[in-house]
């Protein structure tokens, strides 16, 4: 897992970006980690190097350079998982998806794999989750998939304070696909809907989410997974 367990999720980091600072800031951000970007020796160790990849894709995206910030995460991303830093992996997918480029999706459902696979921060995998919510039409079963294995992860990966927070989130979540999906707006027929659809099923859940993650990724899968499935204590 990444070493970097103080900072947030890419996508809530971009938006605290968005919220607080000016370009000009951003701008200087961006030179500041480019700067020590290049100041990084060649032998340096490849994981603190894609580290600093990432310190420079996330302001390029909040400048709006989708394409330059794709180069950079997708390399950090490789680096990760071939070093199975498995947090550091979730939050490159992330920024990947966000850059909004040809191969975003087939990112997003790489990082939703990881993410699901290996205990990384819950919020990074809601997060990634909720994208699909985002990327699937209103009537669609992949979002309501998403929606609760969301709110699954949730419940397994946090305690106390965050996962009351959390967990609201995810519900919340669940409410929102339920209401674009069937039109439900009250507890009782939101509970017929689980039901109808076996979404309280974890298993089964756990394997249409997969089928999803298949669509996405197709056959650009920019990892092994096969080899990494072998390698899990359960398989």
């Amino acid at each position: 897992m990444s070493d970097r367990q103080t900072l947030p999720d890419a996508s809530e980091a971009i938006k605290a970006i968005d919220q607080t600072e000016s370009t000009g800031e951003i701008r200087e951000a961006l030179a500041s980690a480019r700067k020590a970007l290049t100041a990084m020796p060649d032998d340096s160790n490849p994981v603190d190097r894609a580290r600093a990849l990432m310190d420079v894709a996330e302001p390029l995206l909040g400048l709006g350079q989708g394409a330059e910030a794709w180069q950079h995460a997708r390399e950090a991303f490789s680096v990760f998982t071939d070093y199975e830093h498995w947090q550091d992996a979730v939050e490159a997918a992330d920024i990947l998806y966000q850059s909004g480029q040809p191969d975003s999706i087939v990112a997003l459902g790489q990082g939703i794999w990881l993410g699901v696979t290996y205990p990384v921060r819950a919020q990074s995998t809601v997060t990634l989750l909720n994208y699909i919510i985002d990327e699937t039409p209103d009537e669609s079963d992949g979002a309501a998939v998403a929606a609760m294995a969301a709110h699954y992860i949730a419940g397994l990966r946090t305690q106390g304070e965050e996962k009351a927070s959390l967990g609201f989130l995810t519900t919340q979540m669940i409410a929102r696909v339920a209401k674009r999906h069937r039109g439900i707006e009250d507890q009782q027929t939101l509970d017929t809907w689980i039901e109808m659809y076996k979404l309280n099923d974890v298993p089964d859940l756990l394997k249409r989410l997969g089928l999803i993650v298949d669509v996405m990724v197709g056959d650009k899968w920019w990892f092994d997974r096969d080899a990494l499935r072998a390698r899990l204590p359960v398989h």
